[in-house]
């Protein structure tokens, strides 16, 4: 993956093993998930087709919603064509979380969010592949009844708007490009760490999604054949390592309790985030060949716990790439935490129709 390192006036200086984040570990994995709560945010904050509706004519005061649904919660951010958050949502994913429930969710969720319909058109990050016309959700793992779901169809009629779909961690790259981590950097990749594990590549500045909008599921790539079966067919995928559950068969504590065990230096604590982070690297040396980056940003809840973690990576990336191959690497915590998905997924919307 050929492409210039990151400029250093947008990101900043690289460390390896950085600095402790700010907060406790619950403060930054939270997510809210009760009724609906908007708050204005600071100014300059980042972040067959019935179609009766249209984007704007004046492409210089249009609004843009984005939204990234999750299987705990549903994200919503109102934005200018800057990137610039103007209001926010946070609701609960309806349980099961099933695709109708889900959808008008998402409609009720809109309705407050933007009661004098400023924006005119809605980017959505899914939890699993789209279709390359970002119309139909083709499936969600580990979501109950998400397969070949026409979500974009079913929404318009409801929203009077053009509504594009796109998988979550693709969403959430494109967001850390557009104001995150990964601004001034053409070839990037993501890992989103969390109840499964998702991923997004960017090569040359332009997303990577393969002929049919499936491609870059970087979580379900092999890490041990004789590993824990996966929603996906795959057993021993990555997912099955480093997602919450994965994280859950080397400790019966949760990731809070880890990270905070972890920062007082108790011994089991550490070692665990070092086996976990030892399987981290193993997966992502392999995509490493792969891809060649320059940057590898890592994201979702677990990404908190990033300084216990990221020495085990970096040890197994050393030990296992070639130098040709992680010339100039970066590993870096993304910059958005949560806001990326729907920052992200605002940006689809503005780059699908302008």
């Amino acid at each position: 993956m050929p492409g210039a390192p990151c400029s250093a006036a947008s990101q900043g200086r690289t460390e390896r093993h950085p600095a402790r984040p700010g907060g406790g570990f619950g403060a930054r994995v939270a997510a809210a998930v009760g009724p609906v709560a908007f708050r204005e945010p600071t100014a300059g904050q980042a972040g067959g087709r019935p179609r009766p509706c249209s984007v704007t004519s004046d492409p210089t005061g249009a609004e843009i919603i984005g939204v990234d649904i999750g299987g705990t919660a549903i994200k919503l951010g109102r934005f200018d064509r800057q990137g610039t958050l103007l209001a926010e949502a946070s609701v609960a994913t309806p349980q099961p979380q099933l695709p109708g429930a889900v959808a008008q969710a998402v409609v009720d969720a809109i309705a407050e969010l933007d009661p004098e319909r400023r924006a005119d058109r809605v980017g959505i990050g899914l939890p699993g592949p789209t279709d390359r016309q970002g119309r139909l959700a083709r499936r969600a793992i580990n979501l109950p009844g998400w397969e070949r779901v026409p979500l974009a169809d079913w929404l318009e009629p409801q929203l009077q708007r053009p509504v594009v779909l796109a998988n979550d961690a693709n969403c959430a790259l494109l967001g850390e490009a557009w104001r995150g981590a990964a601004r001034g950097c053409p070839d990037a990749i993501l890992l989103t760490l969390g109840t499964g594990v998702g991923g997004g590549v960017l090569i040359e500045g332009r997303l990577f999604t393969g002929p049919d909008g499936a491609g870059a599921e970087l979580g379900l790539i092999g890490v041990d054949p004789e590993g824990p079966p996966c929603h996906s067919g795959n057993a021993g995928s990555l997912e099955q390592y480093c997602s919450i559950g994965g994280l859950g068969r080397l400790s019966p504590l949760e990731p809070e309790a880890l990270c905070r065990l972890a920062e007082q230096g108790d011994p089991g604590a550490l070692a665990v985030w070092e086996r976990y982070g030892t399987r981290l690297g193993q997966g992502l040396s392999s995509l490493l060949y792969v891809l060649t980056p320059r940057l590898v940003l890592l994201g979702g809840g677990l990404s908190a716990a990033i300084e216990h973690l990221l020495p085990a990576v970096w040890r197994q990336v050393e030990a296992r790439v070639l130098p040709e191959s992680r010339e100039g690497l970066e590993i870096r915590r993304c910059a958005l935490g949560n806001g990326a998905g729907r920052l992200g997924a605002a940006r689809l919307a503005l780059d699908r129709w302008g």
